[in-house]
């Protein structure tokens, strides 16, 4: 007779089907998945799109970016939804909406000051409402911010109030949780696409060698939230993915177009001196490498010692992403969070690790990678942003005249 305790594990999950492995002492292990084929067409899709995106450039991959997180948010926003008390509650659903490009603005206006004075010219009416924009626009998303805050204040409804509330704060934690890490993304992009296109391929490698790992080996359960994940998986994909790191990190170093940061929004082609980072350094082999091997010495970029450490956050600390968003959804209702593309699977599921390694790789970058020497640059243009047309103008003849002073006849 089935345990009891395993069916009621396994109630709700008749389309998989399970049998039992005599090696492992009865322990359940997945037979076949009717979702699988599924599954792979959408991975399949999701990273087609992915390299045509890399390929066209810094804005094709952030315009990728920001459809991911519509399609997040479209499901998210669908996941407490109860459609009868949305049709007494008309024009609710857009406050979510609302709110959400109200947040865009303010997350991507602030990141594209950095790089419109790169982009258009100064004796341009555009340069001047871009600017006008840019230093109002802190206070443009607040008063935006505050008319959502007082559109659903005065929206509330007796007897609905619960929902609505739960609606709101559920709103805010999208914001919080979602578009605010996956918006990390987008400045390891302009940063270099290396940045952005590591960990991204970190996440993909060990994703696809769990899924072999432990299709070949599955016989340890690795969490309770999810039948599929088991630990030999979990090892198995924890070795692939540091290879991987340090094989990828050599490749994607040697392409001007991955290393090099884009300063404006221009597609154009890109050349710079990459720096020290990206430049093979010789490491000799130990001792104990056979003496058949052709190479006594082997050429390694220091960026591919990072690589790694985005390899370990990759494989370790990434997929509890995963088990985050499967146990928020036994937790509060027995539904998915949606389909967002029909037939190909949902966005959240396979983008929230994404997430959590984009932001990762920000604060890693910022904090280890990052040259500090180009502060003073970063802090100038922030400073010429700040200052009208005029201003920049007496700045620019002030350090003609000093220039004139220190420079002898």
């Amino acid at each position: 007779m089935e345990n009891s305790i395993d069916s009621v594990r396994l109630r709700g999950l008749p389309q998989m089907v399970l049998a039992e492995d005599p090696k492992s002492g009865g322990s359940h292990f997945l037979v076949s998945d009717p979702y699988m084929y599924k599954s792979m067409l959408s991975s399949i899709l999701m990273i087609g799109d992915f390299i045509f995106a890399v390929y066209m450039g810094h804005l094709y991959i952030w315009a990728f970016v920001v459809v991911n997180q519509l399609l997040m948010a479209g499901e998210l926003f669908n996941f407490f939804r109860i459609a009868i008390e949305d049709k007494i509650l008309p024009g609710f659903r857009i406050l979510n909406w609302y709110l959400f490009f109200t947040a865009m603005l303010f997350t991507y206006g602030s990141f594209l000051s950095q790089h419109l004075d790169n982009t258009i010219t100064t004796d341009t009416m555009l340069y001047q409402l871009v600017g006008w924009i840019v230093k109002y626009l802190m206070f443009i998303c607040y008063s935006l911010y505050i008319a959502g805050f007082v559109w659903f204040i005065v929206t509330l409804k007796k007897g609905f109030t619960r929902y609505q509330y739960s609606q709101y704060a559920w709103t805010h934690m999208i914001l919080l949780m979602v578009f605010a890490q996956s918006s990390f993304a987008v400045a390891n992009i302009f940063e270099g696409i290396f940045w952005f296109l590591l960990p991204a391929s970190l996440i993909i490698f060990n994703d696809i060698a769990a899924y072999f790992c432990g299709f070949f080996g599955r016989r340890t359960p690795l969490i309770e939230l999810s039948l599929k994940k088991t630990w030999e998986g979990f090892f198995g994909a924890f070795v692939i993915t540091i290879l991987s790191a340090f094989l990828l990190a050599n490749v994607f170093g040697r392409f001007p177009w991955l290393t090099c940061p884009r300063k404006d929004l221009s597609t154009g082609k890109l050349s710079c001196d990459p720096g020290p980072m990206f430049y093979p350094e010789m490491y000799s082999l130990p001792r104990w490498v056979p003496p058949w091997f052709p190479w006594n010495e082997i050429p390694i970029m220091p960026v591919q010692w990072h690589a790694v450490v985005l390899g370990l956050f990759a494989s370790i600390i990434a997929p509890f992403g995963v088990f985050f968003a499967s146990g928020f959804k036994r937790a509060f209702t027995p539904k998915d969070f949606g389909d967002s593309i029909p037939g190909l699977g949902r966005i959240t599921d396979r983008m929230i690790c994404q997430m959590v390694m984009a932001l990762f790789a920000y604060i890693y970058y910022q904090s280890f990678v990052m040259s500090q020497n180009l502060s003073i640059e970063v802090n100038g243009s922030q400073i010429l942003r700040n200052l009208s047309l005029e201003e920049q103008q007496l700045l620019y003849m002030q350090l003609g005249n000093l220039q004139r002073l220190l420079v002898p006849r």
